[in-house]
Protein backbone atom coordinates (compact mmCIF):
# COMPACT_ATOMS: atom_id res chain seq x y z
CA UNK A 1 0.00 0.00 0.00
CA UNK A 2 0.96 3.18 -0.68
CA UNK A 3 2.64 5.59 2.44
CA UNK A 4 1.24 8.52 3.56
CA UNK A 5 1.95 11.94 0.50
CA UNK A 6 4.34 14.55 1.56
CA UNK A 7 5.03 17.65 -0.59
CA UNK A 8 8.39 16.06 -1.88
CA UNK A 9 6.99 13.07 -3.09
CA UNK A 10 3.66 14.62 -4.68
CA UNK A 11 3.92 14.56 -8.48
CA UNK A 12 5.56 18.26 -9.50
CA UNK A 13 3.11 18.94 -12.41
CA UNK A 14 -0.26 18.30 -10.05
CA UNK A 15 -2.45 21.28 -9.89
CA UNK A 16 -2.76 23.14 -6.77
CA UNK A 17 -5.92 22.11 -5.84
CA UNK A 18 -5.00 18.24 -6.36
CA UNK A 19 -2.01 18.72 -3.84
CA UNK A 20 -4.02 20.24 -1.26
CA UNK A 21 -6.13 17.48 -1.21
CA UNK A 22 -3.80 14.90 -0.97
CA UNK A 23 -2.03 16.68 1.81
CA UNK A 24 -5.62 16.61 3.60
CA UNK A 25 -6.13 12.62 2.66
CA UNK A 26 -2.58 11.80 3.86
CA UNK A 27 -3.16 13.91 6.71
CA UNK A 28 -6.28 11.92 8.03
CA UNK A 29 -4.80 8.93 6.88
CA UNK A 30 -1.29 9.44 8.86
CA UNK A 31 -3.93 10.45 12.03
CA UNK A 32 -6.00 6.75 11.26
CA UNK A 33 -3.10 4.90 11.14
CA UNK A 34 -0.97 6.31 14.54
CA UNK A 35 -1.28 8.19 16.93
CA UNK A 36 0.70 11.69 16.76
CA UNK A 37 4.40 11.94 17.94
CA UNK A 38 5.75 15.42 19.45
CA UNK A 39 6.57 16.54 16.33
CA UNK A 40 3.87 16.21 14.01
CA UNK A 41 1.78 17.50 16.89
CA UNK A 42 3.95 20.67 16.53
CA UNK A 43 3.75 20.49 13.17
CA UNK A 44 -0.13 20.40 13.32
CA UNK A 45 -0.15 23.09 16.10
CA UNK A 46 1.18 25.53 13.26
CA UNK A 47 -1.91 24.79 10.65
CA UNK A 48 -3.37 27.74 9.43
CA UNK A 49 -7.28 28.34 9.40
CA UNK A 50 -9.47 31.02 7.87
CA UNK A 51 -13.34 31.77 7.58
CA UNK A 52 -14.22 28.28 5.18
CA UNK A 53 -15.18 25.26 7.15
CA UNK A 54 -12.12 23.45 5.92
CA UNK A 55 -9.87 26.36 7.55
CA UNK A 56 -12.27 26.25 10.74
CA UNK A 57 -11.63 22.26 11.29
CA UNK A 58 -7.43 23.21 10.48
CA UNK A 59 -7.84 25.95 13.53
CA UNK A 60 -9.82 23.74 15.71
CA UNK A 61 -6.79 20.62 14.81
CA UNK A 62 -4.43 23.25 15.31
CA UNK A 63 -5.75 23.91 18.86
CA UNK A 64 -6.10 20.93 19.98
CA UNK A 65 -2.59 19.74 19.21
CA UNK A 66 -1.10 22.37 21.45
CA UNK A 67 -2.99 20.90 24.40
CA UNK A 68 -2.29 17.11 24.07
CA UNK A 69 0.76 15.99 25.21
CA UNK A 70 2.53 12.78 22.75
CA UNK A 71 1.61 10.37 25.63
CA UNK A 72 -2.11 11.36 25.97
CA UNK A 73 -2.46 11.14 22.35
CA UNK A 74 -1.57 7.78 22.06
CA UNK A 75 -3.72 6.87 24.95
CA UNK A 76 -6.60 8.51 23.35
CA UNK A 77 -5.90 6.11 19.88
CA UNK A 78 -5.44 2.80 21.88
CA UNK A 79 -8.82 3.60 23.58
CA UNK A 80 -10.35 4.24 20.47
CA UNK A 81 -9.06 2.19 17.70
CA UNK A 82 -7.13 -0.26 19.70
CA UNK A 83 -9.25 -1.17 22.48
CA UNK A 84 -12.18 -3.84 23.11
CA UNK A 85 -14.45 -1.69 24.85
CA UNK A 86 -17.91 -0.05 23.81
CA UNK A 87 -15.80 3.13 23.83
CA UNK A 88 -13.53 1.71 20.74
CA UNK A 89 -14.74 2.15 16.89
CA UNK A 90 -14.30 0.14 13.58
CA UNK A 91 -13.07 2.46 11.08
CA UNK A 92 -14.20 0.17 8.43
CA UNK A 93 -16.22 0.22 5.02
CA UNK A 94 -18.01 -3.78 5.81
CA UNK A 95 -18.85 -2.50 9.32
CA UNK A 96 -20.62 0.54 8.21
CA UNK A 97 -22.16 -0.54 5.37
CA UNK A 98 -22.34 -4.33 6.01
CA UNK A 99 -22.24 -4.53 9.44
CA UNK A 100 -19.92 -6.91 9.72
CA UNK A 101 -16.19 -7.38 9.37
CA UNK A 102 -14.74 -8.70 5.95
CA UNK A 103 -17.80 -8.65 3.95
CA UNK A 104 -18.36 -7.26 0.75
CA UNK A 105 -17.36 -4.17 0.63
CA UNK A 106 -14.01 -5.61 1.71
CA UNK A 107 -14.23 -7.25 -1.31
CA UNK A 108 -14.91 -4.80 -3.60
CA UNK A 109 -12.30 -2.30 -2.39
CA UNK A 110 -9.77 -5.30 -3.05
CA UNK A 111 -11.15 -5.85 -6.24
CA UNK A 112 -10.35 -1.80 -6.89
CA UNK A 113 -7.47 -2.26 -6.04
CA UNK A 114 -6.17 -4.52 -8.04
CA UNK A 115 -7.79 -2.89 -11.04
CA UNK A 116 -5.05 -0.01 -10.05
CA UNK A 117 -2.53 -2.39 -9.41
CA UNK A 118 -2.01 -1.84 -5.56
CA UNK A 119 -0.88 -4.59 -3.23
CA UNK A 120 -0.87 -5.06 0.35
CA UNK A 121 2.49 -4.16 1.70
CA UNK A 122 3.77 -7.33 3.94
CA UNK A 123 3.34 -6.62 7.24
CA UNK A 124 0.51 -4.62 7.38
CA UNK A 125 -2.50 -6.09 9.03
CA UNK A 126 -5.14 -4.05 8.91
CA UNK A 127 -7.74 -5.06 6.32
CA UNK A 128 -8.34 -2.91 2.80
CA UNK A 129 -11.18 -1.22 3.57
CA UNK A 130 -9.56 0.44 7.01
CA UNK A 131 -10.59 4.47 6.25
CA UNK A 132 -6.78 4.99 6.39
CA UNK A 133 -6.05 2.98 3.80
CA UNK A 134 -8.89 4.37 1.64
CA UNK A 135 -7.39 7.41 2.46
CA UNK A 136 -4.29 7.07 1.39
CA UNK A 137 -5.09 5.67 -1.72
CA UNK A 138 -7.07 8.80 -2.39
CA UNK A 139 -3.90 10.81 -1.72
CA UNK A 140 -2.02 9.09 -4.22
CA UNK A 141 -4.95 9.42 -6.65
CA UNK A 142 -5.05 13.00 -6.32
CA UNK A 143 -1.29 13.39 -6.17
CA UNK A 144 -0.65 11.40 -9.47
CA UNK A 145 1.27 8.91 -7.62
CA UNK A 146 -1.13 6.30 -8.22
CA UNK A 147 -2.84 5.76 -11.69
CA UNK A 148 -6.02 5.36 -12.34
CA UNK A 149 -6.99 2.91 -14.43
CA UNK A 150 -10.27 2.82 -16.66
CA UNK A 151 -12.09 0.54 -14.45
CA UNK A 152 -11.07 2.99 -11.19
CA UNK A 153 -11.08 6.41 -11.41
CA UNK A 154 -10.68 8.57 -8.90
CA UNK A 155 -14.31 9.75 -8.55
CA UNK A 156 -15.37 5.99 -8.85
CA UNK A 157 -13.10 4.98 -5.95
CA UNK A 158 -14.43 7.62 -3.97
CA UNK A 159 -18.25 7.14 -4.74
CA UNK A 160 -17.78 3.57 -4.04
CA UNK A 161 -15.51 3.12 -1.19
CA UNK A 162 -15.38 6.27 0.90
CA UNK A 163 -18.64 8.60 -0.06
CA UNK A 164 -21.12 5.83 1.54
CA UNK A 165 -19.87 5.63 4.98
CA UNK A 166 -16.66 7.60 5.80
CA UNK A 167 -18.30 11.06 6.92
CA UNK A 168 -20.07 8.79 8.96
CA UNK A 169 -17.61 7.09 10.56
CA UNK A 170 -15.77 10.71 11.21
CA UNK A 171 -19.22 12.34 12.60
CA UNK A 172 -18.58 9.53 15.31
CA UNK A 173 -14.95 10.06 15.79
CA UNK A 174 -15.99 13.61 16.44
CA UNK A 175 -18.28 12.80 19.51
CA UNK A 176 -16.80 9.46 20.90
CA UNK A 177 -16.62 9.64 24.56
CA UNK A 178 -13.37 8.94 24.61
CA UNK A 179 -12.33 11.58 21.88
CA UNK A 180 -10.09 14.83 23.10
CA UNK A 181 -7.57 15.64 20.61
CA UNK A 182 -9.30 12.75 18.10
CA UNK A 183 -12.64 14.75 18.34
CA UNK A 184 -10.80 17.67 16.13
CA UNK A 185 -9.89 14.70 13.57
CA UNK A 186 -13.19 13.62 13.42
CA UNK A 187 -14.25 17.13 12.56
CA UNK A 188 -11.56 18.11 9.94
CA UNK A 189 -12.54 14.29 8.27
CA UNK A 190 -16.46 15.30 8.26
CA UNK A 191 -15.62 18.34 6.95
CA UNK A 192 -13.24 17.54 4.14
CA UNK A 193 -15.20 14.28 2.86
CA UNK A 194 -18.30 16.10 2.73
CA UNK A 195 -16.33 18.75 0.43
CA UNK A 196 -15.16 16.33 -1.78
CA UNK A 197 -18.65 14.56 -2.29
CA UNK A 198 -19.78 18.39 -2.77
CA UNK A 199 -16.85 18.58 -5.25
CA UNK A 200 -17.30 15.16 -7.20
CA UNK A 201 -21.38 15.70 -7.42
CA UNK A 202 -20.55 19.64 -9.19
CA UNK A 203 -17.31 20.66 -10.63
CA UNK A 204 -14.31 19.47 -8.83
CA UNK A 205 -11.93 21.82 -9.08
CA UNK A 206 -14.07 25.15 -9.53
CA UNK A 207 -15.93 23.44 -6.02
CA UNK A 208 -12.81 23.01 -4.43
CA UNK A 209 -11.49 26.59 -5.53
CA UNK A 210 -14.70 28.03 -3.31
CA UNK A 211 -14.41 25.94 -0.62
CA UNK A 212 -10.81 25.84 0.54
CA UNK A 213 -9.81 29.04 0.02
CA UNK A 214 -5.87 29.03 1.20
CA UNK A 215 -6.56 26.89 4.52
CA UNK A 216 -4.70 24.21 2.71
CA UNK A 217 -2.32 22.47 5.58
CA UNK A 218 1.38 22.86 4.73
CA UNK A 219 3.30 20.13 7.38
CA UNK A 220 5.07 17.01 5.75
CA UNK A 221 4.13 13.76 7.19
CA UNK A 222 6.15 10.58 6.97
CA UNK A 223 5.33 7.65 8.94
Amino acid sequence: MPGSASLESLTPDVDEIDRARAQEYALLATLLSRSPDSALLSRLADLRGDASLIGAAHAALAEAATRVSEQNAEREFFVLFAGLGETSLLPYSSHYLAETLCGRPLERVRESLQELGIQRALGRSEPEDHAAILCEVMAGLADGSIAASAGTTERKFFEEHLSPWMARFFADLERAEAADFYAAVGLLGRVFINLEAEAFLVNPNEQYRLSTGRAAWNCELAR
